[in-house]
């Protein structure tokens, strides 16, 4: 059958993050670390296993429904995959850091069809960083590894060289399971590495090979420092697949997206403007500078912005507009739809063709509960009206200028709600 598996460490506390949060449950792009790797994963491998600490519920939950399993004391990294020995499935076995979170499903198809090519019987993941700094060296021989050499002990010669250790790393189930086991903790710290095992495979006679990987794939993440240079390397990543795409940003460097952004194509982005999750935009919608998004839909040929604000519900209907300082939280806009200036729209339904004017607010809370409010087609909506909900507005109605709503107004009907407008004269001394 040969299941291939990908084993996942995640056991680390990240006590460097200063964090009460796991090290693998922090975010990049919107998306824990575990998680980017679990999602490549599944593309590539047939099991999925996730190595954790004890009492971690959080990475437990992300890991679902993959297999966890725990490592009850932490003794290294080569005692944490070997605790998942009995969750391997009898084809190759990869591992992998969660603090290495950028691992791309390419990569890792790419690992997995080395280690088939049958030649090396444990084929490592290599990198060549800007700044190797402080990585174990690669010390290569007639094409092969010959060992891993720490910094630390490395001469100035092999410091010199490039090609760095990334951490990944792909062998046969036996293989695997044979070396995990003869990994012995003879070192200062008494910890089982897992690096220990390219020395043990070379002992018995199998080759050991390279397959390099991006550096911006394999950068380690273990402080507040390193996180932010991975969020600025997947940041990267997800702007360049953006624009292959066919989408327009005027200066991609200063646009953030989630890992789960979609947008369609011929879609523009101005500048400054921040994706949170879950945000879905279709072909055509202009988004100008200054926006933010989370949790929302933007229909076709809509334009949102600048300074524009969507919040979670938020759904934009085709060709709608959602202008500058406009707020919309659980609301849906119907095509044509208006909100241009200076408005909040919450828990609420806009009909086709409605038109908005400046300084609307749904009050919607009503400090206990939350109330609709709902609006038909072709309404138009007066500037500085408050709608005081559970209201309705039915089509074609209009509300005039500075009107506070509190009930229902019908079909094609003129509403009111000021107080008369009364002039005194100015008292003479």
């Amino acid at each position: 059958m040969n299941e291939s598996t990908a084993v996942i460490i995640a056991a680390g506390l990240g006590t460097r993050m200063k964090s009460a949060l796991p090290k693998a449950a922090h975010k990049i792009a919107g998306r824990e670390m575990l998680r980017h790797l679990i999602l490549a994963a599944e593309t590539v491998f047939d099991r999925i296993v996730v190595v954790i600490g004890p009492d971690m519920p959080v990475l437990e939950k992300l890991a679902a429904p993959h297999r966890v399993v725990v490592q009850a004391e932490r003794l290294g990294t080569a005692h944490a995959a070997l605790q998942a020995a009995h969750e391997f499935g009898d084809g190759a076995v990869a591992v992998f850091y969660a603090d290495n979170p950028l691992v791309s499903a390419d990569t890792m198809r790419a690992l997995l069809a080395r280690a088939g090519a049958g030649d090396a019987g444990l084929v490592l993941l290599g990198m060549t960083p800007p700044e190797p700094g402080k990585y174990g060296r690669l010390v290569m021989e007639a094409g092969y590894v010959a060992k891993i050499v720490e910094y630390a002990d490395a001469s100035e010669a092999e410091r010199r060289i490039a090609l760095c250790n990334a951490g990944g790393l792909i062998a046969g189930e036996t293989e695997m399971r044979r070396w995990l086991a003869a990994v012995r903790a003879e070192n200062a710290k008494g910890e089982f590495y897992l690096t220990d095992i390219v020395a043990i495979a070379r002992a018995e006679g199998a080759k050991v090979a390279v397959l390099e990987a991006p550096y911006s794939e394999c950068m380690g993440v273990n402080s507040r420092a390193e996180l932010a240079l991975a969020e600025a390397a997947m940041q990267q990543r997800l702007r360049a697949a953006a624009m292959e795409a066919g989408v327009a940003m005027l200066a991609p460097e200063t646009v953030f997206l989630s890992a789960d952004t979609e947008l369609g194509p011929d879609v523009s982005i101005g500048p400054y403007v921040v994706f949170g999750p879950r945000v879905r935009v279709g072909a055509g919608v202009e988004i100008k500078a200054f926006s933010h998004l989370e949790d929302c839909i933007v229909q076709e040929g809509a334009a949102i912005g600048p300074y524009a604000r969507l919040r979670p519900g938020a759904d934009i209907g085709p060709g709608a507009h959602v202008g500058n300082f406009v707020e919309i939280k659980a609301a849906t806009l119907g095509a044509g739809a208006k909100v241009n200036h200076l408005s909040y729209i919450g828990d609420a339904e806009i009909g086709a063709a409605t038109n908005i004017g400046a300084g609307t607010i749904t009050c919607n809370y009503d400090g206990t509960h939350k109330h609709r409010t709902k609006i038909g087609a072709k309404a138009f909506i007066g500037s500085n009206t408050a709608l005081v909900a559970p209201v309705s507005i039915g089509d074609g109605a209009l509300i005039a200028a500075g009107s506070t709503i509190t009930e229902d107004v019908p079909a094609e009907t003129l509403a009111i709600g000021r107080a008369r407008q009364v002039g005194k004269a100015k008292r003479t001394k």
